[in-house]
């Protein structure tokens, strides 16, 4: 009998009558379903061995974007300590410039003492005033040593523009140098002095964490925030000309006011404007009105001091009381 004759017989019996049927089943039905059956089992568990790869895979992709993002992270968090860095050594060779220029230094040699990063012999570094800040000069710049600076500098300033112009105060604050040419104070210049509106200061300048985004990442604060219903009018805190008023990005509405000497000042996310840009403004002139404009989570004034387009710390250019200005309030349009 030929492979193709051989076949098996399958019985089929009917449950109504119990009769039976027979079924002729060819012997090679029998190799092909057992051939389609070890195919079906090698497939599924080469496909079980690929999706086992796969987890494998995707968790170790998973782990490496983890490490990847959190190296992005101390990257960012890295520049932008570098950044502020820069900013705070930029502001105080801006700040040490306007002390020069008050006195009359012609040629200043004011030193800021700042340490290079992995000076192990106490070595430190002469910074010019006049010379270019890099990033490279702020390596191991501290936040101590730069607001030991910044309080010696304003201490200086603030002898200038009351009139005390003695070598002893360069000698008071700590800071070295040689000094020639010392002619007195400036006249001319009339700097910020005067609170721009009245009210308390709800985040001052420096590190703090992002109010907006709330997720504990911190950013440098250019200025200072001063709370105050919206609608309150803006002063100006010294008589200038009015840059620009209009929006920008962040700041909303915003007013920036350059005084002269290098020095300007920005107000932003304010509600209108009562200035416009090129016009002259006085002490005290009504500029805008407090809002809530731009990147913010309320209504308030964010203020800000620039010497040569480095903001400084304000609060130290506040230099007259709350009472004060209420008492001597807007002199309006």
């Amino acid at each position: 009998m030929s492979f193709k004759k051989r076949h098996y017989i399958l019985f089929v019996t009917r449950d109504t009558d119990g009769s039976l049927r027979k079924v002729p089943v060819p012997l090679y039905y029998a190799y092909v379903f057992v051939a389609v059956a070890a195919i079906g089992l090698f497939s599924i568990a080469g496909l079980a061995g690929s999706y086992s790869r796969m987890l494998i895979k995707t968790a170790h992709f998973n782990e490496l974007r983890r490490d990847h993002d959190s190296l992005r992270k101390d990257y960012a968090s890295l520049e932008k300590q570098d950044r502020e860095k820069d900013i705070q050594a930029a502001s105080l060779g801006s700040l040490a410039s306007e002390v020069s220029a008050l006195y009359g230094l012609t040629a200043s040699k004011l030193a800021l003492p700042m340490a290079r990063l992995g000076s192990h012999k106490g070595k430190k570094e002469e910074v010019s005033v006049n010379a270019p800040i890099s990033s490279g000069t702020t390596a191991g710049f501290t936040d101590q040593s730069y607001f030991k600076s910044l309080d010696a500098f304003y201490a200086l300033r603030t002898s200038a523009m009351s009139g005390v112009n003695t070598h002893s105060s360069f000698e008071a604050t700590g800071l070295s140098g040689n000094f020639t040419g010392i002619t007195g104070l400036d006249a001319s210049f009339d700097g910020p002095s005067i609170w721009p509106v009245i009210g308390p200061i709800t985040s001052s300048f420096g590190q703090r964490e992002d109010p907006v985004l709330g997720n504990g990442e911190g950013e440098f604060h250019t200025g200072v925030d001063i709370g105050a219903p919206n609608g309150t009018p803006i002063i100006a805190t010294a008589d200038g000309v009015v840059r620009s008023a209009e929006m920008a990005n962040g700041y909303g509405r915003e007013v920036i006011i350059d005084h002269g000497h290098g020095v300007e000042t920005l107000f932003g996310h304010m509600s209108g404007f009562a200035v416009m840009s090129g016009q002259s403004v006085t002490r005290g002139q009504v500029i805008g009105y407090v809002g809530h404009s731009g990147r913010t989570t309320g209504s308030h004034l964010h203020y800000e001091v620039r010497i040569r387009n480095i903001p400084v710390n304000p609060h130290k250019y506040l230099r007259m009381t709350l009472a004060q200005l209420a008492s001597e309030g807007p002199k309006g349009m």
